[in-house]
């Protein structure tokens, strides 16, 4: 028989139980979901994550487990699960340390990190190769209407209240190139991706192995897209060294057409990302925003639709581009 653990401060509640029961439960610094983490020391002495589901998203647990299953069948490691209900909302996990690969690499030279990154590549591609079948059911494919949707986030809640869109001119003519991108990028054969393959959901191992994080979004979208994440997301290789991953993952003209249009749309996504956050309270994404909005520019540059635009974006964005950390709470937009 489970015994409960009473709830206390920082504890998640009566409903989580394990026999025998822990010794301590400590909570993690979480992100801006509904979702809450504990660092639970069991009765061995051992550690797991608990992971807290409140109700109203009790299916991503769900989804959670069949990802699991889905990755480990395909030879990609993802945290144990220990154990877990789904139903009562929490699920318990492997404790594989205190640091993903974004953490752990930030401040390191990049002969530090090119191993991890060229491993990181590889998984992507493992990824990509999963057997398509169902995953449209487990979440929503990654189109046009998604794609466009997430730059609309970013149009809102950080373009327009930073007055970047103020010319009309210029907001016309980038909206009309966004629209290209998204029709374009959308209508790719479609394959597996992770959705959110970044190195903050990358954990380094001591034997030189990655375990993937955060997985339950797994679905279908653009063949470049995961790439486009990991290359484009917190710690951005240098020139040289992304001209060599790329030269592995897409050795045609083609394929990096293909490549920047997907890094275009993630890295402007990823913005919004960021300010969303912050406007939930969640700041310490935005010394990221200056720089992945480099990133934008740059990949835009390189597509059909945004060549001719992305020096004129460059121009009137400088002070926005060029300012780490310059933005806070107060100066963006409410979701």
């Amino acid at each position: 028989m489970t015994q409960p653990i009473e709830a206390g401060p920082g504890q998640p509640g009566a409903w989580f139980s394990l026999s025998p029961p822990p010794r301590e439960i400590q909570p993690l610094a979480g992100d801006v979901s509904p979702r809450r983490y504990f660092r639970v020391v069991l009765a061995d002495g051992t550690t797991a994550i608990l992971a807290n589901y409140p109700e109203e998203i009790r299916a991503t647990c769900v989804r959670f487990l069949r990802t699991t299953t889905i990755l480990l069948e395909a030879g990609v490691r993802v945290p144990r699960v220990l154990a877990g209900d789904c139903g009562e909302g929490w699920m318990l996990v492997e404790d594989l340390g205190p640091r993903t690969l974004g953490e752990w690499g930030r401040g390191r030279p990049w002969s530090e990190l090119a191993g991890w990154f060229e491993h990181a590549r590889g998984l992507s591609e493992r990824i990509s190769r999963l057997p398509a079948e169902g995953l449209a059911e487990l979440n929503p494919i990654l189109g046009q209407e998604l794609l466009a949707r997430e730059l609309a986030q970013t149009w809102d809640l950080f373009l327009e209240p930073q007055g970047l869109v103020s010319d009309p001119a210029l907001a016309a003519d980038l909206r009309a190139a966004l629209d290209t991108l998204c029709e374009t990028l959308g209508a790719e054969p479609p394959v597996p991706c992770h959705r959110d393959f970044m190195v903050r959901n990358l954990m380094p191992l001591a034997d030189g192995g990655l375990v993937v994080l955060d997985h339950q979004d797994l679905r279908l979208g653009p063949p470049f897209y995961d790439l486009a994440s990991l290359l484009n997301d917190t710690l951005f290789p240098p020139p040289d060294a992304e001209e060599a991953l790329l030269a592995a993952a897409a050795p045609l003209p083609a394929d990096r057409v293909r490549y920047h249009r997907a890094a275009a749309q993630r890295s402007l996504k990823a913005v919004g990302t960021y300010a969303k956050f912050a406007s939930m309270g969640a700041d310490r994404h935005l010394p990221l925003i200056a720089p992945t909005l480099a990133r934008f520019v740059k990949h835009f540059s390189r597509i059909p639709e945004g060549e001719l635009l992305a020096a004129r974006l460059e121009a009137s964005w400088s002070p926005a581009l060029e300012t780490p950390g310059h933005y806070g709470s107060a100066t963006l937009a409410s979701p």
